[in-house]
């Protein structure tokens, strides 16, 4: 594919933001969706559209070659994906590139990797040349505890289990290759970090990189639950604890070569990830 037109859902977060200079450092020309006109991104095409909004969506898949969809935070966000993959089939989208997550499956016990399958296996339904990234937790989740990290300290149920952490660079770097290459029709690629950590080697890391000394604290999945309660709507908080008993379980340690495969180079390290974020972890 030669210089494609690419329409990036959620540009304005996490992986989104990366995966623009990503993808403009590959020749592609991006068309970003953004639901407030007010955050408008410098250098590429945007457009106002609602994953909630159909007609709007429609008409910000016109004329382009490929999609990135990735899952909105919202209750229905399978429906939503599915709803999107559908439009761009409408739409004569040549290319989909959706991004999954780390173990998705339909029996799963975590409701996100139920949602996550189920838009996989719809999208596999559907006859369109695509591609599933399934990422591991994102490194860059931790800028979330920044606020008790700057004193010393950060908290989840985990214990002792360790996780191929990914930093979302990485993703949005490997979202970029299969957006702008040939050869991955149907493939599903697992992305993870070099190798699996514990939040204890979190820590150290962290400490390493601001000077400071941080440490990890396992907390029981109730107390967890109570010091987010009010700060995170319920479905998502009850998600979140699926998730780290997914991960406390050791059911995400295992390591994947496919980002180094896509992008040429290694997955950057949790070292890499505390020296290139220490400035977030200090106090102010």
């Amino acid at each position: 594919m030669n210089a494609p037109t690419v329409l990036v859902t959620g540009a304005t977060g996490t992986v989104g933001s990366a995966l623009i200079p990503a993808l403009r450092a590959r020749g592609a020309t991006v068309r970003a969706m953004i639901r407030d006109p007010e955050r408008e991104i410098a250098g590429v095409e945007n457009v106002v559209a609602d994953l909630q909004d159909p007609a709007s969506v429609t008409a910000a898949l016109n004329g382009v070659d490929a999609a990135f969809l990735n899952s909105p935070s919202a209750p229905d966000a399978a429906a939503l994906q599915i709803q999107f993959a559908d439009l761009a089939r409408e739409a004569g989208v040549h290319r989909l590139v959706l991004l999954s997550q780390y173990a998705a499956r339909t029996d799963s016990p975590v409701r996100f990797l139920r949602w996550h399958a189920e838009v996989e296996a719809h999208v596999r339904e559907l006859g369109l040349d695509h591609t599933v990234l399934r990422p591991n937790l994102y490194l860059q989740a931790l800028l979330g505890f920044a606020g008790t990290i700057a004193q010393g300290w950060f908290a989840a149920p985990i214990g002792d289990a360790a996780i191929s952490a990914i930093d979302t660079r990485d993703i949005a770097e490997s979202a970029a290759a299969v957006l702008t290459t040939a050869g991955h029709t149907g493939r599903t690629y697992t992305l993870t970090g070099p190798r699996a950590v514990t939040h204890a080697q979190i820590a150290d890391a962290l400490s390493t990189a601001t000077g400071r000394t941080i440490t990890f604290r396992d907390a029981p999945a109730d107390q967890f639950t109570a010091a987010l309660t009010g700060i995170l709507p319920p479905w998502q908080l009850d998600g979140l604890v699926e998730d780290y008993a997914h991960y406390a379980r050791g059911e995400a340690a295992d390591v994947n070569t496919s980002v180094a495969d896509l992008t040429g180079h290694p997955a950057r390290d949790i070292t890499d990830f505390a020296r290139d974020y220490a400035a977030a972890f200090i106090p102010a």
